[in-house]
């Protein structure tokens, strides 16, 4: 192989390694590591309760850091536990409160009796 077409496989080869590794990084994000996990079994689980509009209240219960979908723009919460975490719920296009739910608080919207609309949750 001639010294400039070996240098030219080279940088090739340089360059796709670069592109690689800098396009994994930037793909890379932090995954959701929430899971869901029997109520009543723990009171440090997050648990929500919500419904879906003209439906009765249901409960889900979560552990580990990250966000918890619903799948789904017609639910309403009526109430959140924290358990031994800090929360937000995303709603009205913005993850809220700002600073989120403190730890061992239950959290409820008495001047919204059928609850505020939901359409994720997320432990801190």
């Amino acid at each position: 192989m001639k010294p400039i077409a070996a240098k030219r496989a080279v940088l090739a080869g340089l360059t796709t390694l670069m592109l690689t590794t800098s396009l994994t990084a930037i793909a890379t994000t932090e995954a959701s590591a929430v899971n869901v996990v029997s109520c009543g079994v723990s009171d440090e689980y997050t648990q929500l309760t919500y419904h879906d509009t003209g439906q009765s209240n249901r409960d889900v219960c979560l552990a580990n850091a990250g966000e918890f979908d619903l799948h789904g723009s017609y639910y309403w919460a009526t109430r959140i536990w924290t358990g031994n975490n800090r929360v937000q719920w995303f709603g009205d296009g913005r993850w809220q409160p700002e600073g989120g739910i403190n730890k061992w608080t239950v959290f409820q919207w008495p001047h919204h009796p059928g609850g505020v609309r939901i359409e994720k949750i997320r432990i801190l």
